[in-house]
């Protein structure tokens, strides 16, 4: 969780991520240890980090969620993931290629006390891991040239919104592949070649989590 404003251990995150932005990454590396948490609902997973280590230079969305204390990110089709009723139709093209849309999500509180029966996966990574992922995300957003992706819809929380993504989401490149395709470039350790379901994510994925 963040640490009050203007505690020393505050200070320290936001120099070392202030510093990601302009230093080689092998120096940070092994610097500090920042958490990474995975969600799965058994069907869709995502990916949620302390506000603290979001620099909104990298990720400028995350200035549409000015309250936020935690941020929540997924991957899916254009279609069907903003989709209030998803019915057969609907259901049946997101089988087949086309665009994708990120869901971000500004989450008020931790997402254990959000979401209590949601699985919830910590992972403790050092700041050369964080860089990494952070590239990921920031990589996700489809920003057509600009400096930052336009709101595409309303999100399915009253504190999430979609934007468009790169990437084609299909039957074979799911939420989950995505998920996984996160936690690789991240350098999870785990192999995550083929994953499309969320029960297989969190199976592999499980033994290097660490307590929360």
């Amino acid at each position: 969780m963040p640490s009050a404003a203007g505690s020393p251990h505050r200070f320290s995150r936001r120099a070392i991520l202030g510093a990601l932005l302009s230093a080689p990454a092998t120096v940070f590396a092994g610097a500090a240890s920042f958490r990474v948490l995975v969600l799965s609902n058994g069907w869709h997973s995502g990916l949620a980090l302390s506000r603290a280590d979001v620099p909104e230079a990298i990720i400028p969305e995350i200035a549409d969620f000015p309250h936020a204390r935690f941020f929540e990110f997924g991957w899916g089709d254009a279609e069907f993931y903003p989709a209030r009723e998803a019915g057969f139709w609907l259901t049946l093209r997101a089988a087949f290629p086309g665009p994708a849309v990120m869901h971000v999500s500004g989450l008020p509180d931790h997402p254990a006390r959000i979401w209590p029966n949601v699985t919830i996966l910590s992972f403790a990574v050092d700041a050369e891991a964080l860089r990494r992922l952070l590239a990921f995300l920031r990589d996700s957003f489809d920003r057509a040239g600009a400096g930052r992706a336009v709101v595409s819809a309303r999100g399915i929380y009253p504190f999430s919104l979609f934007y468009p993504a790169t990437g084609r989401f299909h039957l074979l490149n799911t939420c989950n592949s995505w998920t996984a395709q996160a936690l690789t470039a991240m350098g999870i350790g785990a192999s995550l070649g083929g994953v499309n379901t969320a029960e297989d994510l969190v199976a592999r994925i499980r033994p290097f989590a660490v307590a929360d």
